[in-house]
């Protein structure tokens, strides 16, 4: 496969894996965050955390650890109050938030994100062309991300959340402009009861040009979990020599 689109963006090796924390409790999230010691840098915190409680106080618990945090709530509401909770969120020192929406959504969250980095979601890993139908979307897959992600791009956020799929397509039409974090990694095929539908390999999503990739349950249901990390970020590393 080509490298032509691999990220040549300045950012450590070892940060370009983000595990997703998709466990039920802090305790959970804590103990895993422990057995993966220095494996893993970068941790996604989602809508299934914040719902157990003392979600932020977790997140000052990470960055005391020198772990990176990319908090994955997707806000979608009123322009001013997208606003409003992003710059409050900026004083968390939190690295990357998910945001959702229209255009003024979007520039709303990019001006009030100071420090933070903003991704817009283009189109979640779950959805097919079949839930695009349902939803009433009279595109494809790939032409609403690219809309997406060429919007993103002028209103001033950092970066997008995009499938492995359509990066490549990303990069040519927008080159590196953009961050892009990339979602729904499977090292083996989909399951049939897996809900990634648009899943991609570690070297498919950096070759592609993604800078980050997500990875939750390769790790956490792996039955070493370290281990499993560890060799996630060797396939990452290998790319990047």
């Amino acid at each position: 496969m080509s490298d032509l689109f691999i990220s040549t963006k300045s950012i450590p090796v070892r940060e370009r894996l983000i595990m997703a924390l998709d466990v039920s409790s802090i305790s959970e999230a804590q103990a895993l965050v422990e057995e993966l010691g220095d494996a893993v840098i970068f941790y996604k915190v989602g809508m299934e955390l914040f719902m157990s409680g003392d979600y932020f106080a977790f997140i000052e618990w990470l960055k005391a650890r020198n772990k990176k945090v990319f908090v994955d709530l997707k806000f979608f509401d009123i322009p001013a109050t997208v606003g409003r909770a992003i710059k409050a969120l900026s004083s968390k020192g939190v690295d990357l938030a998910t945001i959702h929406g229209n255009d003024s959504i979007m520039e709303a969250a990019a001006q009030a994100k100071g420090d933070l980095k903003v991704l817009a979601v283009t189109a979640l890993t779950s959805l097919d062309r079949g839930d695009l139908d349902d939803l009433g979307f009279q595109c494809d897959v790939k032409q609403l991300v690219l809309s997406r992600a060429k919007r993103a791009l002028q209103i001033g956020c950092d970066g997008i959340v995009s499938s492995g799929l359509e990066v490549s397509m990303i990069r040519e039409e927008l080159g590196q402009k953009l961050l892009v974090i990339t979602p729904g990694i499977r090292p083996v095929d989909n399951r049939e009861d897996d809900d990634q539908k648009r899943a991609v390999s570690v070297e498919q999503a950096m070759q592609n040009g993604a800078d980050y990739i997500v990875v939750g349950r390769p790790i956490r249901d792996a039955a070493d979990r370290k281990a499993m990390a560890e060799k996630i970020q060797a396939q990452i590393a290998a790319l990047f020599v």
